[in-house]
C-alpha cells in the first residue's frame, strides 16, 4: 500500500472505529468476540483498502464487510452462545437503571436470531434507513422491513422486556351499559 493510502487508511480507522465496535459488541453481545470482529474485519478493509475508499459510501461498504465476517463466524461456530446479562465496566456515569434496561436490552437481543438481532441492531440502534440496512446485508427491502418487524415483535413479547417496554393505555371500551 502506498504511504498516502496508509495515511487514509489510518484517518478512516481512527474516525470510525469506536462505531465499528459498538455495533460489533452489539452483534456479538461480548466485548472481546466484538473487538476480534473489529479488528478481523479491518484486516479485510486494509487489504481490500484500494476498493473500499474508491465507493460511494465506504462506510456503509466496511459496515457489510462487519456483517458478513460476524455472519461467516456464527455459522462456523454453529454451538449456540450463551451471552451474559453483565455489560462491562464503563467509564463515565450511568444510573444503575440505564445498566440494568441494557442489560436486559442485551439480553434480550441475544435470545433473536442473528438476522432478526443483525436488522434491530443496524436499524434501530444504528439508526439507519431500511434502504441503507438492505444494502448492507444485501437483502431485498421487503426481507429487511419482515426481519425488523418480525424482531421488535419478539422483543416486546419477551417478558424481562415489559419494564422498559412503555404500553399505551387501551382506549376506552364501550360498553352495552355505558350506551343505556
Amino acid at each position: 500500500m502506498r504511504t498516502q493510502d496508509e495515511a487514509h487508511f489510518r484517518e478512516f480507522v481512527e474516525g470510525r472505529r469506536g462505531a465499528l465496535l459498538r455495533t460489533a459488541y452489539l452483534l456479538c453481545g461480548d466485548r472481546d468476540d466484538a473487538e476480534d470482529l473489529t479488528q478481523a474485519t479491518l484486516i479485510k478493509v486494509y487489504t481490500a483498502w484500494g476498493r473500499v475508499s474508491e465507493v460511494d459510501n465506504p462506510d456503509g461498504y466496511v459496515r457489510r464487510i462487519l456483517v458478513n465476517t460476524h455472519h461467516s463466524r456464527v455459522r462456523r461456530r454453529r454451538v449456540s452462545q450463551f451471552l451474559t446479562d453483565r455489560l462491562p465496566d464503563r467509564a463515565g456515569l450511568d444510573s444503575t437503571a440505564a445498566l440494568a434496561g441494557r442489560s436486559v436490552l442485551m439480553a434480550a437481543l441475544a435470545r433473536l436470531p442473528t438476522e432478526q438481532r443483525t436488522v434491530v441492531v443496524l436499524r434501530y440502534w444504528e439508526d439507519r434507513s431500511d434502504a441503507e440496512v438492505a444494502h448492507i446485508l444485501g437483502k431485498p427491502l421487503g426481507t429487511v422491513r419482515s426481519r425488523a418487524a418480525r424482531g421488535l415483535a419478539r422483543l416486546r413479547e419477551d417478558p424481562n422486556m415489559a419494564d422498559l417496554i412503555t404500553r399505551r393505555p387501551a382506549p376506552a371500551q364501550r360498553t352495552t351499559e355505558a350506551r343505556s
